[in-house]
């Protein structure tokens, strides 16, 4: 009797761990491109002009119970800048600037994920334009996650605004012009400001199996 009821116990506990293990894994986000924005700002003359990458593809790695396995990986489209200007599109599509027939991407890998205060998250990461890669940290906001639905479909949704600045001479984008009186045309800092809506696939729904034909009865 003793047995049997230790061996029971051990089988609950395996279940218990199992299931406690699964639940703490990190659960996957894709990127909704429809609801996320890449977006920058560049000093021009005495202003700002912003722009932004209209296509690009992400995943995260979400563990809300513990930051710390979080993770993110994301390759945008550099060919798809839009500064809403066709010209001024195409000199930064050009070997002065993103050089986007001799490399197409830019990507970001997420090294280290850490809590930065409550609703805030510093996500390290290697950024790679042009084909140089360097070290930046994203200063993160948690907006906020959760099931919603629409129209009757639930899907879990989460939603971070990130924040960084990189010099774009470090990337080998040097171009700019000196300015009669003095200065230059654009300034060396870019400041990136992303607005992420990721969403948690659903597992494909199962088909209907048909109902099998009954056989036919011998007469």
């Amino acid at each position: 009797m003793q047995r049997s009821r230790f061996l029971a116990a051990t089988a609950s506990l395996a279940l218990f761990l199992s299931a406690a293990m699964a639940a703490a894994e990190p659960q996957v986000y894709k990127l909704d491109g429809s609801h996320t924005q890449v977006g920058f700002s560049v000093r021009h003359f005495f202003s700002k002009v912003p722009g932004q990458f209209d296509k690009f593809d992400g995943e995260i790695q979400l563990d809300d119970k513990n930051w710390a396995n979080s993770s993110v990986n994301a390759t945008i489209d550099a060919t798809s800048i839009d500064t809403n200007n066709e010209k001024r599109d195409g000199h930064l599509k050009s070997p002065d600037f993103f050089d986007v027939a001799k490399y197409p991407t830019l990507t970001f890998k997420s090294t280290k994920v850490t809590s930065a205060g409550e609703g805030k998250l510093q996500v390290a990461g290697d950024l790679t334009i042009r084909d140089v890669t360097k070290p930046v940290v994203l200063d993160v906001d948690i907006l906020g996650s959760g099931q919603i639905a629409i129209q009757g479909n639930t899907m879990t949704r989460a939603g971070f605004e990130a924040r960084t600045r990189i010099n774009r001479k470090d990337y080998g984008i040097l171009w700019n012009r000196t300015l009669d009186q003095g200065g230059t045309m654009l300034g060396d800092d870019v400041d990136i400001v992303i607005l992420v809506e990721a969403v948690k696939p659903q597992p494909p729904k199962e088909e209907a199996k048909p109902a099998a034909t009954p056989a036919p009865t011998k007469k």
